[in-house]
């Protein structure tokens, strides 16, 4: 059995963060979790690891060293043509919840992925 872990991230609004994390997963607030200064979300079928959400008073200075990818289009062998609608579909929803599309990538001539930045400018992957 693998280590239960947290992915423990910075933020100016912890709570901001949070609500558009929990929204991009489909993760909700921990039960019992109660801190201006921070914010922790848990997926509800209780397999995907916790996220934690704590104030710092430091800006965001540079790119991420780490991030994540949100893989809605399953495994492979995949149907092309809806692969990209469901990423699409994703990346739709994000913007709404405040997110920005920075670029589309291809894989050869095929659609890849969408990179994009969380309200605070965080990168990440839609695939």
């Amino acid at each position: 059995m693998g280590t239960h872990w947290t992915l423990g991230c910075d933020a100016a609004d912890p709570q901001l963060l949070a609500a558009f994390w929990a929204q991009a997963l489909g993760y909700v607030s921990e039960p019992g979790y109660e801190d201006d200064d921070g914010a922790s979300i848990v997926d509800p079928d209780g397999v995907g690891p916790a996220i934690g959400f704590l104030r710092v008073p430091e800006p965001k200075t540079s790119k991420n060293r780490m991030h994540v990818d949100i893989r809605v289009a399953g495994k492979p062998p995949w149907d092309m043509a809806e692969r990209e609608q469901l990423i699409r579909a994703k990346v739709a929803e994000l913007v709404v919840a405040r997110a920005t599309v920075v670029r589309e990538e291809m894989y050869g001539e095929d659609f890849g992925h969408v990179v994009m930045l969380d309200p605070e400018g965080n990168e990440f992957c839609v695939a």
